[in-house]
């Protein structure tokens, strides 16, 4: 199983949960402070958003969901073979312990990821930077931020 990953910035977590799941007709799979995530059968997607009432823009990142850590390593090997960097990094990030891979496109940044378990705690902060040299993972959450930043 694999399935394309959005990660939205929105200025209101709730309405945006609202919408979404009458958009997507189902109910978010993780709701925590400032942040929810929906597990979207169809079409599929991994549909995440982080409450950031000031952010620049609406896109905050994009993914693959892919289903092990043996995808997320040949995920991995096989961008290395054609010449794109993929920076690995373990650990935990959006309320999940995670193996990924962050990748550089011409647009953006992409993660291929595996959820492997759960977490409480929102996560430690990102190797990976935007372009104003902020995590990824924390700085989307302002609460997060300060506990893991």
């Amino acid at each position: 199983m694999a399935r394309v990953q959005l990660a939205l910035n929105v200025p209101d977590l709730d309405d945006a949960i609202a919408f979404y799941s009458k958009l997507f007709a189902t109910e978010p799979a993780k709701v925590k402070p400032g942040y929810a995530n929906f597990a979207v059968a169809d079409p599929p997607l991994k549909l995440v958003l982080f409450e950031k009432a000031d952010a620049d823009g609406r896109l905050n990142h994009l993914g693959v969901e892919v289903a092990s850590s043996d995808d997320v390593s040949a995920a991995q090997a096989r961008l290395s073979e054609t010449g794109i960097d993929a920076v690995e990094e373990n650990g935990t990030c959006c309320f999940a312990q995670q193996d990924k891979v962050w990748v550089d496109g011409p647009d953006g940044a992409w993660e291929i990821y595996t959820v492997l378990a759960d977490s409480d705690e929102f996560g430690a902060s990102s190797a990976h930077v935007d372009a104003e040299g902020d995590s990824l993972c924390c700085a989307s959450v302002p609460e997060a931020a300060s506990r893991c930043c």
